[in-house]
């Protein structure tokens, strides 16, 4: 049924349980796996420019902070290969057919832009349960797959905890 899976993981356990979902997936149909992990600047988990130290003494460099910004990033990087050099070794101990990719830039379009020129049968990701005005503003990358991916989706769902933007929906159901 599924020949082609790509999976899109962040480095976190919500990835770790994406992955093990589309393991499955791949071990039942065998499946051909593409990891995949999209660095973005507008996750919460990275680094943004406007955390770098711009209070600097009149006439000194900020060659050093800048230093230091380029390689927080690379150290991301570099976690994330590692991340998926893990995970990648994990599905061909199972005889799983795998390979991976980390990209920058934006999840949603990276996701179904690869899903697209992989010719994936399926998209396998996490969902982190944001709802009302956090998703407004967060955008939902599982959202724009599900409406934009050439291919069938299979959202992972996150564990949500119980914050005063979802109480209300969560109490009143």
């Amino acid at each position: 049924m599924f020949n082609k899976i790509l999976v899109a993981l962040n480095n976190n356990d919500m990835g770790r349980q994406v992955f093990d979902n589309a393991l499955y997936l791949a071990t039942a149909n065998n499946a051909e796996l593409l990891l995949l992990h999209v660095i973005s600047a507008f996750d919460d988990n990275y680094l943004n420019a406007s955390a770098m130290d711009t209070q600097t003494h009149y006439g000194t460099s900020q060659t050093h902070g800048v230093e230091y910004y380029v390689g927080q990033w690379e150290n991301l990087k570099q976690e994330g290969i590692e991340f998926l050099t893990l995970l990648n070794n994990q599905a061909i101990a199972k005889n799983i057919t795998a390979d991976f990719t980390q990209e920058l830039g934006e999840p949603s379009r990276i996701i179904c832009d690869i899903s697209r020129s992989w010719n994936a049968d399926l998209i396998v990701l996490g969902r982190r349960g944001l709802s009302g005005l956090s998703e407004f503003f967060l955008g939902s990358v599982s959202n724009y797959v599900l409406h934009h991916a050439p291919c069938s989706v299979l959202t992972v769902q996150g564990l949500t905890s119980v914050t005063p933007d979802n109480f209300v929906a969560t109490s009143a159901m």
